[in-house]
């Protein structure tokens, strides 16, 4: 079993319209991945998909995959593109039931989103993850 550090959430930086095959076709056709970005991706309906087993490593931030779990939400733009939280009430509830699940299982692995590493210049997840876990707990 991999030592899990990092529970990282994204978005997926385009239109909440976008498909998860356009999504997985664009990781291979367009970046050449042969594996996903996110173990777990979540429509705007909240039926989240499975892409990469959790003992896998995905693509998710560039050198800190061997020892992480990515879930993203479909969105995180407005309509010229611009970062925006637009998660809908069923991603924000499955987003939850899905770190809540990781972090029970990995207790001891931060809830982070992509902008918190360093190096990192995008605006991914689009929303303060930090803040929003904690706010999460709280309840």
């Amino acid at each position: 079993m991999r030592t899990i550090t990092h529970i990282v959430l994204h978005c997926t930086a385009c239109p909440q319209s976008a498909t998860v095959a356009s999504i997985l076709n664009y990781w291979r056709q367009e970046l050449g991945w042969k594996t996903p970005g996110y173990h777990i991706i979540i429509p705007p309906d909240g039926c989240s998909q499975r892409l990469v087993p959790d003992e896998q490593v995905s693509n998710g931030v560039a050198g800190h995959n061997a020892r992480s779990l990515h879930v993203s939400y479909i969105g995180g733009v407005d309509g010229q593109g611009r970062p925006l939280d637009n998660r809908t009430p069923a991603q924000l509830a499955e987003m939850e039931r899905i770190v809540r699940r990781w972090k029970a299982q990995h207790p001891n692995a931060q809830v982070v989103g992509h902008r918190d590493f360093p190096g990192v210049t995008k605006a991914c997840p689009c929303f303060d993850a930090l803040t929003w876990w904690a706010s999460v707990t709280r309840k």
